[in-house]
């Protein structure tokens, strides 16, 4: 991706969507069409956005010449994997307020890995958004939200995110998210 916010979302026998994935600039999509040939999820923009497609097999050959370009694709590709597992042990292990937090740190990781500020951003996903991906109720990140603001970790207008204790935010996880 080259540019804006993207959500992966997968359909559901029920006809539900299951969000998956948030993509920022800078992010690999579509890696799991390298398995079977097809993608299993869907990407949907979340603003304006702009992305390079570069089909695996160019990409394949590409790099069969160059093992600086292979180690970048390794690097990319396990950190899509790592992604993954950790949304396994967030879903797995963690408790509404642990899991939010989880993801805002993640977002302010992120942010800070792009030279933004990692302590006030604009959320591009709604609530119901966040919720299907950390496998919450709606009204139960948005009460979370409101008691993080309460505890003083962050002050919350609509999507814009002003994280005011990152120490006190961290803390409430007991495993950190990388």
């Amino acid at each position: 991706m080259r540019s804006g916010t993207f959500k992966s979302e997968l359909q559901l026998a029920d006809g539900r969507e299951q969000v998956s994935g948030f993509h920022m600039a800078g992010e690999l999509m579509g890696l799991d069409s390298l398995a079977q040939g097809r993608h299993a999820s869907g990407a949907t923009a979340l603003e304006d956005a702009e992305v390079c497609a570069i089909p695996y097999s160019q990409l394949a050959e590409l790099s069969s010449g160059s093992p600086e370009l292979q180690a970048v694709v390794a690097r990319l590709m396990s950190r899509e994997i790592v992604r993954d597992h950790s949304l396994m042990m967030l879903l797995g292990s963690m408790n509404a307020e642990e899991r939010l937090a989880v993801f805002l740190l993640n977002m302010s990781q992120r942010m800070k890995a792009r030279g933004w500020s990692p302590s006030e951003f604009h959320l591009r996903m709604t609530r119901a958004e966040i919720g299907s991906y950390l496998g919450l109720k709606l009204e139960t990140v948005s009460r979370t939200f409101s008691s993080f603001a309460q505890q003083g970790l962050l002050e919350v207008d609509k999507r814009h995110i002003r994280i005011l204790d990152l120490e006190g935010l961290a803390g409430l996880v007991e495993v950190r998210m990388h």
